[in-house]
């Protein structure tokens, strides 16, 4: 009778980006939602004084303000809009971090970003923190929401980072209608997200981990299937599995993807500058 053969318990890990392998702390964010509101009122035309309410409404509800705003009938160009919120973004708060790079570099799974951010936003923050080989590919804005291809027939998409080249039209399916207007843009943390990441990475969730810094993506996470890790807090929340003080903590909080490799070369580097911060499992 022959033995059965068990394969790793993980195969591949799906990253966010912004506030996840780099700290709320280092100011994106704060000035992100600021350039979002300055494009609202500058070029939206939409009354000042409803700017900051309707923003993290449409956030909450949509999973970014820009799916919201689409979903509200506001027409503008995507490039645009994403050129002025990341254009001025304090990207010079970043330094390259040589210890996640390490760590990151000794984990034998797949490695996979999976962000709402756009493909340079995507590529300057990754380029900023010395981590741009890290990863395996990036599912970004374009991945997720690719233009309608030209009369050639091949998407401009394809030309953005890997993973960038699935057809729009499967996607769109996956982007039901519910109560609410609906949405063009596909984004986190809907579940169609979860699964179009799925289909795309051809990965299988109870073999993957998703690493967020958001509730409602962990949370959306989980219900894909996917293992789930939140990052930035100190206890885990609904529909998470792990929590990180910070990303650094993988290795504390998860032993086992080193399990079967030599562990040796990165357990030196990582030893010398070593985060302490608390892990909740």
């Amino acid at each position: 009778m022959e033995a059965m053969v068990i394969g790793p318990k993980y195969e591949c890990l799906l990253f966010d980006m912004d506030d996840t392998l780099y700290p709320l702390s280092a100011g994106i964010n704060l000035a992100c939602r600021k350039n979002i509101q300055d494009y609202m009122r500058d070029h939206l035309q939409i009354e000042e004084s409803q700017i900051a309410e309707m923003c993290l409404g449409l956030y909450r509800e949509y999973g970014t303000t820009m799916a919201g705003l689409k979903a509200l009938g506001y027409e503008f160009d995507n490039d645009e809009f994403h050129a002025n919120v990341h254009g001025t973004l304090p990207y010079d708060n970043l330094r390259p971090d040589p210890v996640l790079r390490t760590l990151l570099l000794s984990i034998p799974q797949r490695k996979i970003i999976f962000t709402n951010s756009d493909k340079v936003h995507a590529e300057e923050i990754l380029c900023r923190l010395g981590l741009e080989d890290c990863f395996e590919g990036v599912i970004c804005f374009e991945t997720l929401n690719p233009p309608a291809a030209p009369s050639n027939g091949l998407s401009k998409s394809q030309d953005c980072m890997l993973f960038s080249g699935e057809p729009s039209s499967d996607l769109n399916d996956l982007n039901r209608s519910d109560l609410r207007p609906k949405s063009p843009i596909l984004c986190k943390p809907t579940i169609e997200s979860m699964e179009a990441a799925i289909r795309i990475t051809n990965v299988d969730p109870k073999k993957t981990i998703f690493f967020d810094d958001s509730i409602r993506n962990i949370a959306s996470g989980k219900a894909a299937g996917f293992h789930t890790v939140i990052v930035g807090r100190s206890s885990v929340v609904r529909g998470a599995d792990h929590a990180l003080e910070s990303i650094h903590n993988i290795k504390e909080a998860l032993p086992e993807l080193w399990e079967g490799h030599d562990r040796s070369e990165s357990d030196a580097v990582l030893a010398s500058a070593a985060v302490e911060t608390a892990v909740v499992a």
